[in-house]
């Protein structure tokens, strides 16, 4: 596909932040700014040597203003153009810091994709959100890849957003930390080229073979 400027059109590529104490944990982690562990720093480092195998054309690297996607970013060995508002994770409002497991013993069987979040943003809000990235992505890949590094359930409404699918449709793609995912064309359809590509499965090419345990 060809972009409006006339050149091939880029990539987009998704990079989650790398694991924290509060994803560990399982709290919702929307606008707190937590810090990598020493766990997310490394997977950071190894997500870097994955994104280099795709050969990004001159990309230009927008970040979470979240301290974990910028370190994340740094740690990648990206060269961050810009960090933007936009990108931030979901406000989970009255939800934010505490776990789905506490959640439900109030509001039984929520999540984020069927439930509104109290005080926080809902799906509605975040198709907005979604929808104004794409319309600031989109022009930008006349001539490069777009690297946008952030958060796991805003990440998984971009990919919905992107296959045109219903912003509620995010619950179908895990994303792990320190994964990326690329969206791309063939054609003139948007497609998710490749998914969830994270650094363990660099463990798992230089592991030993033979019984796991």
């Amino acid at each position: 596909m060809t972009t409006h400027g006339g050149g091939e059109a880029g990539r987009v590529v998704l990079l989650r932040h790398g694991e924290t104490e509060w994803a560990l944990a399982g709290k919702h982690t929307g606008n707190t700014d937590v810090s990598l562990t020493s766990t997310g720093e490394q997977q950071a480092v190894e997500a870097g040597s994955l994104l280099r195998l795709l050969k990004l054309r001159d990309p230009l690297v927008i970040t979470s203003p979240r301290e974990r996607a910028r370190r994340t970013a740094e740690l990648a060995g990206l060269q961050v153009d810009r960090t933007w508002d936009a990108l931030s994770e979901w406000d989970y409002g009255d939800y934010e810091g505490i776990t789905s497991t506490q959640i439900h013993e109030t509001v039984p069987h929520w999540t984020v994709w069927t439930h509104p979040c109290p005080g926080g943003e809902s799906i509605g809000d975040i198709a907005v959100r979604v929808e104004l990235v794409l319309s600031v992505v989109l022009p930008l890949l006349s001539g490069h890849d777009v690297v946008l590094v952030g958060h796991g359930h805003f990440s998984r409404a971009l990919i919905a957003g992107w296959t045109e699918a219903p912003i509620t449709e995010g619950k179908r793609f895990a994303l792990s930390p320190a994964a990326y995912s690329v969206l791309g064309f063939e054609h003139s359809f948007r497609q998710l080229v490749a998914h969830n590509v994270h650094p363990s499965i660099l463990t798992a090419a230089t592991a030993p073979k033979g019984n796991p345990e």
